[in-house]
């Protein structure tokens, strides 16, 4: 008996929760909380093994879709000089800082012996040397991989190859 008691109940219980609303019943959606509002994204400005990735990935997509930009990855590490070479040539070259700031949330992704950060990474291509960027759309998805030998000249960086880099892949504007 106690076997056929269970389906009962739940035959009984799926009838009534099917019944069509009374007159007079309340038939209002019940009241949805308004949506917390998600954390501006900050730029990170260092390689920072204790930043969760994946988190500052989320904050810059919400920023990248809200301006209209793509979002660069910028890998490397505190220990890498080509790195801050690169940090200095951006800060000190007014169209490539310009390019950056107008069409990219750029986002410092670590890499180094304290934290490899080898989970997020392996989302994308080897890394064959550092700095490495990745160009993602505004939803984070790949566009490019783009190993920075290719953008350098000398002990530093070429303005023109690296301005060219970014206009390609910059977003559509219109």
């Amino acid at each position: 008996m106690p076997k056929v008691v269970l389906p009962l109940t739940l035959l009984v219980f799926l009838f009534v929760g099917c019944l069509p609303q009374q007159e007079g019943e309340d038939t209002a959606a019940p009241e949805i909380p308004p949506a917390v509002e998600a954390v501006p994204y900050e730029p990170v400005l260092a390689f920072d093994p204790a930043r969760d990735p994946a988190e500052d990935l989320a904050a810059a997509v919400v920023e990248a879709k809200q301006s209209g930009r793509h979002i660069l990855l910028d890998v490397g590490g505190e220990w890498c000089s080509w790195c801050h070479r690169m940090d200095r040539f951006i800060e000190e070259t007014p169209s490539i800082k310009e390019a950056l700031e107008t069409n990219y949330v750029v986002l410092k992704i670590n890499y180094s012996e304290e934290n490899k950060n080898e989970a997020f990474l392996s989302q994308y291509p080897p890394i064959p040397g550092y700095p490495h960027l990745f160009v993602l759309d505004a939803n984070g998805d790949l566009l490019h991989a783009q190993g920075t030998g290719e953008l350098e000249q000398g002990e530093g960086y070429d303005e023109a190859v690296y301005l060219a880099f970014l206009e390609e892949w910059a977003p559509a504007q219109g």
